[in-house]
């Protein structure tokens, strides 16, 4: 079958690694079903793996890919959920210390069908296109935990989406979410951003957290590190909440640590972690963009066979939503 696919890992040019070809497709293990794949979203898991990032020399070649929407045998329409657990596992699916996503230690959604266990695939709504549910099994799944289930966003409260260096996709879903949901967003917005962050849902912008006017009930953040999640402790009202949806590498300030870790216990303060979503919140978030309208920002749609340039449109920063590859 025809896929897209990292044929070894390359760390200085990713790019180099990326191939486009003809790739064997086992037979659907007891309990898995193939989903032919009619849109699949590029997530920066996609270019880790081309670098090497997480991975084995041993699992090369690996087709990309770690989420998509498409059709079952029976002509159901599903969404796929990219997390996968060991066999027998009971329990919510982001709690399995096995677990993986697809492109890791299976073949990925990148591909003309993926093969995912029964369990993982979710009936997608009519009023969603395949293009718009392909985009919320990553990022928009990610950003709905994040806000609805660790940090228990609720209507009126304000959140404070993190976009020190670049609005990802996680921000831009979390925005939008977040506003959709009837909570005050503010954002933290790399200078010139403003614009465009105030069109996905953002109440007011800054470009430095000195600024903020008042402390805030929620700090979301997609990439957090060493440096700045001891920051937005300090944003907090007593007994706030900060999330961690991604981590980065960066300088640790020991002080600014202690400081924060002080600040954790005397204001009662929560710093909880979102690793994507369980397939219950996969419905949910379907059944909420279902029923609100909302829909996901899509920067462009390719045929699979122009992948590379939606790669490349990634790794160089050309992105505002979401970049789908479409059969």
């Amino acid at each position: 079958m025809f896929a897209v696919y990292a044929a070894e890992p390359r760390p200085v040019d990713p790019l180099s690694a990326l191939r486009l070809g003809d790739r064997p497709q086992a037979p659907a293990p007891p309990g898995w079903t193939a989903v032919t794949v009619r849109a699949a979203t590029l997530n920066m898991h996609d270019i880790s793996t081309l670098r090497g990032i997480g991975m084995r020399p041993e699992q090369y070649p690996m087709v990309l890919g770690c989420d998509g929407a498409g059709v079952l045998g029976d002509g159901t329409e599903v969404v796929v959920h990219g997390l996968v657990n060991e066999p027998g596992w009971v329990g919510p699916e982001t709690l399995d210390p096995g677990r993986t996503v697809l492109s890791e230690r299976y073949p990925g959604s990148f591909a003309e069908q993926v093969l995912v266990p029964a369990r993982n695939v979710v009936t997608k709504p009519p009023s969603l296109t395949f293009a718009e549910a392909a985009c919320l099994p990553t990022a928009w799944l990610t950003a709905y935990r994040a806000l609805f289930v660790r940090a228990g966003l609720r209507p009126g409260q304000t959140v404070l989406v993190q976009g020190r260096e670049r609005v990802g996709s996680i921000a831009t879903a979390m925005m939008q979410l977040a506003a959709a949901a009837g909570a005050r967003v503010w954002a933290l917005a790399p200078q010139g951003q403003e614009d465009s962050v105030r069109r996905l849902g953002a109440h007011e912008v800054f470009t430095d957290d000195t600024a903020l006017p008042r402390e805030v009930d929620v700090v979301v953040d997609g990439g957090v590190d060493e440096a700045s999640w001891s920051r937005s402790l300090t944003l907090l009202r007593p007994g706030g909440v900060v999330v961690c949806a991604g981590y980065r590498s960066g300088a640790t300030d020991v002080r600014a640590v202690q400081h924060a870790l002080h600040q954790l216990v005397f204001r009662e303060l929560q710093l909880v972690g979102c690793a994507m979503g369980t397939t219950q919140d996969l419905g949910d978030l379907l059944a909420f963009l279902d029923r609100t309208g909302l829909r996901p920002l899509i920067d462009r749609e390719l045929p699979l066979t122009r992948a590379p340039e939606g790669f490349a449109a990634m790794l160089g920063g050309e992105v505002t939503g979401k970049i789908v590859f479409t059969a």
